[in-house]
């Protein structure tokens, strides 16, 4: 077996692009990997999840049509043609990967991979040597004791991506991006549909203030939500289940047709031999530096198994910052608070940056502007007038210290503020920008003048 420069584990978001970046500067790549090539995020989880909420939202938009002053009647779905062309998404960029990998001479091996020794993997009788080796085997649904999924009763993110049937009555455990998604989908469809969040807010990671916009929006779809809740047991029966949710301190029982978990992740560490090669791991996910190295030199770990925030654009950055620190390139290290994260529900919701009680609890001195999206024309003229635009300042310096969204196309808009914090921009900046009209993105302008007391149109 030849020896390679960079030998990838892993091709997820984070791997085969790791493994391309390193192609590109001309070393001799190799990528493992034992299932799909595009890993869970395009074949189970990000391309898919968003074919699917695509669906719902034309559906949603097709009985709104009177709203735009055009008809249609007897609007229905077909469950198995929606699953079918988010699976055809799916498979199509899968195969695009392996093309691209095939263009930039990567030598794709399949199979299950362990790491022996350092410069060693191991694929079933044969072992690669290679230089520096990545870590990029993600992560896979966490199951609660009692919670588990059977994919009939009880689905993780991968039954619900390829349905047994149309859920009636539905329980979502977790409200983080994954469960509120689901939630979303089916609610929008039809199911009659329950989010229970331990913790005393849905979408607990984003702003206060914005979570609270999107509940209300849940709300008025039909949705029901149970914050401080807990389910802390299921009784399984025949085509049921019985949820036993702890929730304002007593416990109600429920049935319902079927629960989806969404309660996180583990990384998926088992089988490498990571144990016995002495790498630090910290609660299933690999302890590295800034630079995403581990403590064995030549061993890097990237993406979801490397830790939050667990992100597939996070993934691809560290694939190409890792692949060009073995190349021997000056690198920055990824910045964790300049990431954005975007949930692809109805309304959409994105942020970058800290949060305003973030900010408070650090002790800052801070702006905070907000602007509505029944302020802004497009908006208005897209019948998307629900929505709010969040930016918080350092009132000293001027530096953008977050912004949180939520409404139409925000997952879109976000990263006009993430490129304003890669660039260090200040209120000062953003004053002077010119945004075009009528677009959405002329919220961004008023949020920012408001927090200043500049705002021109609220």
């Amino acid at each position: 077996m030849p020896t390679y420069d960079l030998i990838v584990i892993g091709a997820g978001p984070g791997g085969y692009v790791a493994a391309i970046r390193g192609a590109q500067l001309g070393l001799k790549v190799a990528i493992v990997e034992r299932e799909h090539l595009g890993g869970i995020c395009l074949n189970w989880g990000c391309i898919p999840t968003k074919a699917l909420l695509r669906s719902a939202e034309v559906f949603h938009l097709m009985q709104r049509a009177g709203e735009f002053g055009l008809k249609a009647d007897a609007i229905s779905y077909d469950l198995k043609a929606v699953v079918k062309r988010s699976r055809g998404v799916a498979s199509q960029l899968s195969a695009g990967v392996k093309h691209l990998l095939k263009k930039n001479k990567v030598d794709v091996i399949m199979g299950e991979a362990s790491i022996p020794a350092a410069g060693q993997v191991k694929v079933g009788k044969d072992t690669l040597t290679g230089k520096n080796i990545v870590i990029a085997t993600g992560a896979r649904a966490r199951e609660l004791p009692g919670l588990e999924a059977d994919g009939d009763l009880v689905w993780t993110y991968r039954h619900a991506l390829d349905p047994v049937r149309m859920p009636k009555k539905l329980l979502v455990i977790g409200s983080g991006a994954i469960g509120i998604e689901f939630a979303s989908f089916f609610n929008t469809l039809g199911a009659d549909t329950t989010v229970v969040e331990v913790m005393d807010r849905v979408l607990p990671v984003e702003d206060a203030e914005i979570a609270g916009f999107a509940k209300k929006q849940f709300l008025k779809q039909g949705m029901k939500v149970m914050e401080k809740s807990m389910v802390k047991k299921l009784d399984r029966g025949q085509g049921k289940v019985t949820a036993h949710i702890e929730t304002g301190g007593k416990t109600i029982a429920e049935e319902f047709d079927t629960v989806i978990s969404a309660v996180g992740i583990i990384g998926n560490t088992e089988g490498l031999g990571l144990e016995a090669l002495g790498l630090e791991i910290d609660r299933t996910h690999i302890v590295t530096n800034e630079y995403c190295a581990t403590k064995i030199p030549g061993i890097y770990a990237i993406g979801d198994i490397a830790g939050a925030p667990w992100l597939a654009h996070k993934a691809s950055h560290e694939g190409v910052m890792v692949a060009e620190k073995i190349a021997g390139q000056k690198v920055h290290p990824v910045k964790p608070e300049s990431i954005a994260g975007c949930t692809y529900c109805q309304p959409q919701v994105a942020s970058v940056g800290m949060t305003e009680a973030k900010a408070k609890e650090a002790g800052l001195d801070i702006k905070v502007g907000r602007f509505p999206f029944m302020g802004n024309g497009k908006a208005i003229a897209l019948g998307e007038a629900e929505g709010l635009v969040k930016t918080i300042f350092d009132a000293k310096t001027g530096e953008l210290l977050g912004a949180h969204m939520v409404g139409a196309e925000v997952t879109e808009l976000i990263q006009g503020y993430v490129i304003g914090r890669q660039l260090e921009t200040t209120e000062e900046d953003l004053f002077h920008t010119v945004f075009p009209h009528p677009t959405l993105s002329e919220m961004m302008h008023e949020s920012v003048l408001d927090a200043y007391g500049r705002a021109i149109h609220f």
